[in-house]
């Protein structure tokens, strides 16, 4: 019978125990919320400052960029699967980035760019009674595919440069809201 009593006693302290349960007090430990908390805040404002931390070396004067430039007062040379140069196909680009140059003291000169752009720089220069010898003073921005290989790019920036483009720029996307 004692044991009876037992498994009685026991069933009636399981039963409370349950019942009592909602009333257990809970343990919220803090230490890692705080943690990361204080972590988040610190690389928010360490990543909001970077502009601001990084010095500007003497002697480098940084472009400034102009927002709200309106695209079509410039030249446009697209790199797409076309390299286009004012929306005129001027050659495929498989075939400018495998271009060889025809000038030994110019190794990343691709000849039929270099043509076009010659003739774009030559009517700058006429409309603008500009000898013949100076550099185009008129912006040609590059619109340049994302998955344009770097190499190509520094290519076609000579190319620019050497047919008489010293105003280059590099359009992206503006893109509104986070990262």
């Amino acid at each position: 019978m004692a044991n009876k009593v037992t498994r009685a006693r026991a069933a009636r302290e399981m039963r409370r125990a349950q019942q009592f349960q909602k009333f257990k007090l809970t343990e919220l430990n803090l230490v890692p919320l705080v943690d990361t908390l204080v972590s988040i805040v610190f690389f928010a404002l360490t990543t909001a400052t970077v502009g601001e931390m990084a010095p500007v070396i003497s002697g480098v004067t940084l472009p400034e960029a102009h927002v709200g430039t309106n695209a079509l007062q410039q030249l446009t040379l697209g790199v797409g699967r076309q390299v286009t140069l004012a929306g005129t196909p001027v050659m495929n680009t498989m075939e400018a980035a495998q271009a060889q140059s025809n000038d030994p003291q110019e190794p990343l000169l691709i000849p039929p760019l270099y043509s076009a752009l010659r003739a774009k720089a030559d009517s700058i220069r006429t409309a603008t009674s500009a000898p013949s010898d100076e550099p185009v003073d008129a912006p040609l921005a590059i619109q340049g595919d994302r998955s344009m290989r770097y190499d190509l790019l520094s290519r076609i920036m000579q190319t620019a440069r050497m047919a008489g483009f010293r105003n280059l720029s590099l359009q992206v996307r503006r893109v509104t809201g986070g990262v």
